[in-house]
């Protein structure tokens, strides 16, 4: 074994050798959680070196220097060109991930709004529940279809019961689990159709946003659809080493909240004070690599091995699906041993595969092959909910 680090200890270095190889492995062989691991951003490790620290509004000045603000704005504004946000009336800034991008998108919904009650669907992401908590808001879980996507009936009739206050809803653009889309322009129109006029719409768009705009036909989750509000997660589709998000809103919005703090020269308008200065230089040099045209291609790619993967475990008489234009394929839970080897995420009796972008046709035959071993095993077919 060669030596990881000189100043340390041959039994030191064999720990971290062996973190390595287990990082390394682990890495390789999962298929159930959408976090995209082809990046290379070896051009740009020496930034490391740095005490990059994106503290206060990345759109205002501050007195602390060693900072990215300059990328972190253009990749605020790559995402929100992307998702069709009023060129003169946005914001943003990125985040550690969605779950804080989400705790944004609720804050501000709350301080807009704080006697509203806030609608979201069962499918909804673990951390939305999480945040409603810690913002102590008032709120009504709503079904969800069988697809995973918010009911609408259900929606429209809690909301009539509540026609007198505020409504913040919280959409999702790709569940956790069948990567289900909700209609922003439904919601939308539904609210308008009770004559609710202090509403928020938030859009938790954590996978599905960074290729939403690629779908055809277009599916409605962007501002022009109504959306206030529109969070992805960076390491998700794109990829980063470190978890990240983006939140985009609408600046006029963020103006109503704002403070200024003077011992950072700047506004106090994030979640958290200290921010991470290197996540915006990986999705800037990332975007800047890739432009629209290299993410839509990495899109049409994972739809493709998505098609594949859903067409062989049919085939081999499971039954997979997918809902429209998803990377996802959802199937009955599998034995425990591939869900082990495969680290597939799994919830009641589904199972699921994510064709993230660096997933090959070559990874689902070893998948495939697997599970046919297992369905041939009397023993383990049990495992299987057909």
């Amino acid at each position: 074994m060669l030596p990881i680090s000189e100043s340390l200890s041959e039994q030191d270095n064999q720990r971290l050798f062996e973190l390595e190889q287990y990082i390394e492995n682990a890495r390789d062989n999962f298929l159930g959680y959408p976090v995209s691991k082809d990046f290379d951003y070896s051009e740009i490790n020496h930034f490391f070196k740095y005490p990059i620290n994106n503290l206060g509004d990345p759109f205002e000045d501050c007195t602390y220097k060693v900072q990215t603000h300059e990328l972190e704005r253009e990749v605020v504004g790559f995402f929100a060109k992307l998702f069709r946000a009023n060129p003169k009336d946005y914001w943003g800034y990125v985040t550690n991930g969605g779950s804080e991008s989400n705790l944004y998108g609720l804050y501000l919904a709350r301080e807009l709004y704080p006697k509203a009650m806030v609608y979201y669907s069962e499918s909804t992401h673990y951390s939305v529940r999480k945040n409603i908590h810690l913002l102590n808001i008032p709120s009504i879980v709503i079904r969800s279809q069988e697809n995973g996507e918010i009911d609408y009936v259900d929606f429209e009739n809690t909301l009539k019961m509540n026609r007198h206050k505020p409504a913040i809803v919280l959409t999702t653009f790709g569940t956790t689990m069948k990567e289900a889309k909700d209609d922003v322009s439904k919601i939308r129109d539904i609210l308008k159709g009770l004559a609710i006029q202090d509403s928020y719409i938030h859009c938790d768009a954590a996978l599905s946003g960074s290729y939403g705009a690629f779908m055809e036909p277009r599916f409605p989750f962007d501002f022009k659809d109504g959306a206030d509000s529109i969070s992805i997660s960076g390491h998700k589709f794109i990829g980063s080493p470190i978890p990240t998000g983006v939140i985009i809103t609408k600046r006029s919005n963020r103006d109503r909240i704002s403070k200024g703090i003077s011992y950072i020269g700047s506004l106090d308008t994030t979640i958290t004070g200290s921010r991470n200065g290197h996540c915006p230089l990986f999705l800037w040099y990332a975007i800047k690599k890739l432009g629209v045209e290299g993410l839509k291609k990495r899109y049409l790619h994972s739809l493709e091995v998505a098609e594949y993967c859903e067409q062989r475990l049919k085939d081999i008489g499971i039954a997979a699906w997918r809902n429209p234009n998803s990377i996802t394929v959802v199937f009955p839970k599998t034995a425990e041993e591939v869900k082990s080897k495969w680290q597939l995420a799994t919830e009641g009796d589904i199972s699921h595969i994510i064709c993230m972008p660096n997933v090959t046709k070559e990874q689902i035959d070893l998948f495939i092959n697997d599970v046919e071993n297992c369905i041939e095993n009397p023993e383990e077919l049990a495992e299987f909910n057909f």
